[in-house]
């Protein structure tokens, strides 16, 4: 059995270079597994794969499967993985006698994040070149879903990976291995190389502005039609006893049933994340994200999921169930976890009637959690993880940021003026030939700032909930509050 990693949509460095990566995974022979490392290329306009040969010196990634390969303007971000590797049973003590120790494969959860740098052939070079590449190794990146899992899903949107699901494996013993399983949604930037946690949140209420303006348009459509109204009226008043022959077949032809229109069932929205499981499929189209199917597994149970949700991206307002269909013998672990529960509730009673003090004691701040939450490393370079890489904050950048519940329509026409002219100052480093248009560059301005509206989405939706829990529930300028301030001006 085969398995590999596939970046499955064409990494476009160029207008006329259209790449399809594929790296890792492993090989199952039933006897042993092997992990790979290889990297192969294929070309879209030339119909040929490529397996670039890297320099003994060069440094890459180690051989793993189940990581995530995201595309980048320049080639494509690697991050995490799983591998079994060689190590010393027994915790590394030495054999009776100072004998050869006993190895054994234990699991890796490799958290590292790598960039393939892809330099496409040179317009002369002849068709049947090989891209050139080379892999950089990046540090740890910041904010790391704890405890590190496998079988997590990432699909590309925006300069960012979406994270969902994955698995969390202890080897408890070598009878077996208790697993942790989640149902979380994470945001990676590529580029800042951090995470962010996304969460569902619940539709806003209205601000006061914005109900002003709602109240407004209701009053103007219900004057509207009122007068509509009033114009009928007076149309039917000045043709009283005036009947065509036409109105008079109209009144006596017997109006003809109409067919019975099925009513479309309205999609399920819950504010709850699908149930825990790995390897699910991801995949966004435009700002929604779809997540379809996935495994999750209770002792010695193993169920697949036949299910499809549906999440907006710019909203998190709730996941949408598109369809629904209960796996096998489900019904078996909703039994077995309410067993679970009732027990564990039993147990908690007695601790708590048996020893307070004792209790108190173990909740202390200070004590460590018992819970296991990495995984060992069983090598040297495995050892030497890298440091938690802080989060770069440009002080030179003055782009402009968005506001608190601005979207990006609202971002963009408030800025628009701002980014044309970054834009342009673009275009004169560049140094490049023949002018382009109003339109043209209206639309690569607009293009640079939905990069920034995306790019601080996570930390404006922090802001957005301080200020929800605030009261304020839409966007404030400075200028809107100046105009509703009285000061030593508007007094005098």
């Amino acid at each position: 059995m085969f398995q590999f990693q596939l970046l499955c949509f064409p990494l476009e460095l160029t207008p006329r270079q259209n790449y399809i990566i594929l790296f890792g995974g492993f090989q199952d022979t039933s006897q042993q597994t092997k992990y790979l490392q290889d990297l192969w290329i294929y070309d879209c306009n030339q119909y040929t794969w490529h397996n670039p040969a890297l320099t003994l010196a060069s440094q890459k990634p180690d051989p793993r499967s189940s990581f995530s390969l995201l595309p980048h303007d320049t080639g494509a971000v690697l991050y995490g993985g799983y591998s079994r590797v060689k190590a010393a049973a027994g915790g590394g003590k030495q054999g009776k006698g100072g004998g050869p120790q006993k190895m054994a494969l234990r699991p890796m959860v490799h958290q590292d994040t790598w960039f393939l740098r892809v330099t496409p052939p040179t317009a002369e070079a002849p068709s049947s070149t090989a891209p050139t590449v080379r892999w950089e190794r990046r540090k740890k990146p910041a904010n790391t879903p704890n405890p590190p899992r496998v079988g997590t899903t990432m699909a590309y949107h925006k300069g960012r990976g979406i994270m969902f699901g994955g698995v969390h494996d202890v080897e408890l013993s070598e009878e077996g291995i208790e697993s942790e399983f989640f149902d979380t949604l994470f945001a990676w930037t590529t580029d800042r190389n951090r995470f962010f946690p996304l969460s569902l949140r619940r539709p806003r209420a209205p601000g006061k502005k914005q109900q002003a303006n709602q109240n407004a348009k209701s009053k103007n459509r219900g004057k509207a039609d009122e007068e509509e109204l009033l114009a009928n009226l007076k149309a039917l008043e000045a043709k009283v006893g005036i009947r065509d022959n036409e109105d008079d077949d109209m009144e006596t032809s017997t109006p003809q049933p109409e067919e019975p229109v099925e009513p479309a069932q309205p999609s399920v929205v819950r504010f709850d994340m699908p149930h825990r499981r790995f390897n699910a499929q991801l995949a966004v189209q435009d700002d929604t994200l779809f997540i379809f199917g996935g495994t999750f597994e209770k002792g010695d149970r193993e169920f697949t999921f036949d299910d499809m949700y549906s999440i907006d991206l710019v909203k998190l307002d709730g996941v949408k169930e598109i369809f629904y269909r209960e796996p096998e013998n489900w019904n078996l672990l909703k039994e077995a976890e309410d067993s679970d529960e009732d027990m564990d509730d039993d147990d908690d009673d007695e601790e708590m009637d048996e020893d307070d003090e004792a209790e108190a004691e173990a909740m202390s701040l200070d004590a460590p959690s018992p819970a296991p939450t990495d995984v060992p490393s069983v090598s040297k370079d495995m050892e030497q993880l890298e440091l938690e890489e802080p989060e770069e904050q440009n002080v030179n950048d003055s782009r402009p940021l968005p506001r608190p519940f601005e979207s990006l329509r609202e971002f963009f026409s408030r800025t628009s003026e701002e980014w044309q002219n970054i834009m342009m100052g673009i275009v004169k480093e560049r140094e490049e030939s023949g002018g382009s248009t109003v339109k043209e560059l209206r639309k690569a301005a607009f293009s640079l700032a939905e990069e920034k509206w995306w790019d601080s989405r996570e930390e404006i939706m922090a802001l957005e909930d301080e200020q929800e829990a605030a009261g304020i529930g839409e966007v404030v300028s400075m200028s809107d509050r100046t105009e509703n301030m009285g000061g030593a001006g508007r007094r005098r």
